[in-house]
């Protein structure tokens, strides 16, 4: 899935994407995208370790792209995200989003989001559910 157009459109304006430190990545596979993140000073707690809210952004974010690469010329938004964190992760490290679509409607689209850290183990699952609105 080809995501520079949608890469273009988020680092034109300051948004949460950008702010936590998100970078979107194409995949030669038209089902699937990813994103990397690395956990620092924007997206960890007080304690060192990647926020847990930081990781659903994250999902989030990497299924809007997807859906946005989709669907061009619509809005898609989140309308459900349903996680579970089941590691930590320190400072320091980089973590990436691997988003497959899993059902691609005309108004909802459902991703599955597997979050790993640089050893590839499994950091956080999460299901995201999209609404695509078409402009009239």
């Amino acid at each position: 899935m080809n995501v520079e157009a949608i890469n273009q459109l988020i680092n034109e304006k300051p948004n949460l994407s950008t702010a936590l430190g998100m970078e979107f990545i194409s995949t030669p596979d038209d089902d699937t995208c990813m994103a990397r993140m690395k956990v620092d000073e924007r997206n960890r707690q007080p304690f060192g370790f990647l926020s847990g809210g930081a990781s659903l952004a994250l999902a989030e974010n990497v299924a809007g792209v997807g859906s946005s690469a989709l669907c061009p010329g619509c809005a898609c938004v989140g309308i459900e995200v349903s996680g579970s964190h089941v590691k930590a992760v320190c400072e320091g490290d980089t973590v990436t989003a691997y988003a497959r679509l899993l059902s691609q409607g005309s108004t909802l689209h459902v991703w599955q989001v597997d979050i790993r850290n640089t050893a590839e183990e499994l950091i956080s699952s999460v299901r995201v559910t999209n609404y695509i609105i078409r402009h009239k």
